[in-house]
């Protein structure tokens, strides 16, 4: 979403390690770039405003000025008051005082409220919870069969009752259900409206007061740009929301709202959906958005869905096979597998730091389809094959090759490769073996 700001900013920034010391006229002109930047990716005219003002307040500075490396500064400082501007710190969910804890998503209609609702309780579960969906949508009856679909997939329970059901009495009916099951989390998938009005507005408040939430949570769409500001405010003035959830953030907008929408609601963003997936789901961490938005990645969410998709045993028994210098090509393809499951390449390369200013130059689903290459190509091969490649001649390349869809050079690029990652493998980096063996083979 924000690969055009990254890139405005960077280049800025990027004149500015040119010139060695830094100007106040060097600053204001660089400051107008990046305001124009900001104003071009849809953040509010007045958190833009705000933005420079503080930003060269602090720019203009002697400690900055009289800097070695005053380009630098000028960074840090634009990145500090970045993350102001999103929050300063990570809001987390709050629990009630006595279990279950109730968060009640609201939202218009087609913000991705059910989806949202999923995902948020495949996050309370896998963090040791214990949640319930309430489909109190019953407005709707698709999105009641959506939730219940989803929450069986995620074998999470689900509350739900029957068209004509009111609202107020779903909500009362699920807090004995939760009760009887010794869940902690009661999460309910409210009805939306295509706009506000006040119907809407007065059976929410009465869920409200009928369930006694910890959590208000709205579901906004980040793509709809400075009407989610709007949206925000509104929904805040007649419910006190406790916080925010901005969907679609992997889209191609210019991600304004998620720039401004903290700075002008007042209210924390709790969560971000960055897919269709209900695991393409995170909590909201201002200084890693920050850091992202300046090409700087993000190591730490890197870290943690790899933490979560590779399995500690088989990564243990994959070094051992390195070590003994038996890592086939069975042994890569699963690791593309398990890359994979970190979700979409594209969305990994904008964690690492530096690699992420190369996204925009690849064409769209780039990564995926190479990978998919790779794949086929070694499904095509046969046990004895992918276990010694060494024996795959000329007229098994051109077999392999019309098996995959693929060309004989893509065949002999692939195993030319892996060969020298085998030698890699023997011989080891720096005296370490290679942590990530899917990124070494493609840097080679």
């Amino acid at each position: 979403m924000f690969e055009l700001l990254s890139e405005k900013l960077s280049k800025v920034f990027y004149r500015l390690s040119n010139r060695g010391r830094l100007s106040e006229k060097d600053i204001d002109e660089a400051l107008r770039e990046v305001r124009l930047a900001l104003l071009e990716a849809d953040v509010n005219f007045k958190v833009v405003k705000d933005f420079i003002a503080r930003v060269r307040e602090r720019g203009v500075g002697a400690d900055v000025l009289q800097s070695l490396t005053p380009a630098q500064q000028i960074v840090k400082i634009v990145n500090e008051e970045l993350i102001a501007v999103l929050g300063g710190t990570q809001s987390k969910l709050t629990a009630a005082s006595r279990p279950p804890s109730v968060v009640m998503l609201v939202g218009l209609q087609g913000s991705g409220k059910t989806t949202t609702a999923a995902k948020l309780a495949r996050h309370l579960k896998n963090s040791g919870q214990r949640p319930m969906l309430v489909a109190a949508d019953n407005r709707r009856p698709a999105a009641v069969e959506q939730l219940v679909t989803l929450a069986r997939q995620l074998d999470i329970p689900v509350y739900s009752e029957p068209a004509g059901a009111k609202p107020i009495d779903i909500c009362a009916h699920a807090l004995a259900k939760a009760n009887e099951l010794t869940t902690n989390w009661i999460i309910a998938d409210t009805a939306g409206r295509l706009q506000i009005d006040e119907a809407m507005m007065q059976e929410l408040a009465q869920m409200k007061k009928e369930l006694k939430p910890s959590e208000i949570l709205l579901v906004v769409d980040a793509m709809t740009g400075q009407e989610a500001v709007r949206i925000a405010e509104e929904f805040h003035a007649k419910l006190s929301l406790t916080g925010l959830i901005l969907t679609k953030m992997d889209g191609d907008a210019r991600g304004g709202a998620a720039l401004s929408i903290r700075w002008v609601s007042g209210v924390p963003i709790k969560f971000i959906g960055i897919g269709e997936r209900v695991d393409a789901f995170e909590p909201f961490h201002p200084e890693r958005l920050a850091s992202r938005i300046l090409g700087m990645g993000d190591m730490l969410t890197f870290i943690e869905k790899a933490e979560k998709a590779l399995d500690q045993q088989q990564a243990k028994e994959l070094e051992k096979k390195v070590r003994s210098a038996s890592f086939d090509l069975d042994d890569f393809l699963h690791q593309l597998k398990e890359l994979q499951k970190m979700g979409p390449l594209a969305q990994i390369v904008e964690m690492l730091p530096g690699v992420s200013r190369l996204k925009g130059r690849l064409p769209d689903g780039a990564e995926e389809k190479q990978l998919k290459k790779i794949e086929a190509i070694i499904l095509s091969m046969t046990p004895q094959e992918r276990h010694n490649p060494s024996m795959i001649d000329g007229s098994r390349r051109r077999r392999i090759a019309r098996g995959s869809g693929a060309t004989v050079q893509d065949v002999n690029q692939l195993l030319n490769r892996f060969h020298q990652m085998q030698k890699l493998m023997k011989m080891g980096i720096g005296g370490k073996l290679p942590k990530n063996l899917t990124e070494i083979f493609h840097s080679r």
